[in-house]
């Protein structure tokens, strides 16, 4: 992870509503207007918050047709393991050095 990625994932988990979607998606996947309704927003920006979290790695989308045909969205949370230390961060910092360091063709 560098730290690109871990902020990614910090400023997705960063706001409250955001969590929400991820505590409810923890009883299972859903379909995005389930989802609106528990959580009392509209489909418009809860598709919002859902693709900043998918860019994050949190939560992954999938596309199902119903048995009478209409496209559903489905959401479920992605395995991710998060341990937000002094560690997590050093180790952010190493993997862009390493990846600046492998476009530049130098070797480690």
């Amino acid at each position: 992870m560098t730290s690109e990625d871990l902020l990614a994932v910090l400023a997705a988990m960063g706001h409250g509503q955001r969590l929400r979607i991820l505590a409810e998606l923890a009883a299972g996947r859903m379909y995005v207007s389930e989802l609106a309704r528990r959580l009392g927003i509209s489909r418009p920006l809860l598709y919002m918050h859902l693709e900043r979290l998918e860019k994050a790695g949190l939560v992954l989308g999938s596309l199902e047709l119903s048995e009478s045909g209409k496209a559903l969205k489905y959401f479920e949370l992605a395995a991710f393991d998060l341990h937000l230390n002094i560690r997590t961060i050093r180790a952010a910092l190493a993997a862009d050095t390493e990846r600046h360091s492998d476009m530049q063709g130098n070797p480690r």
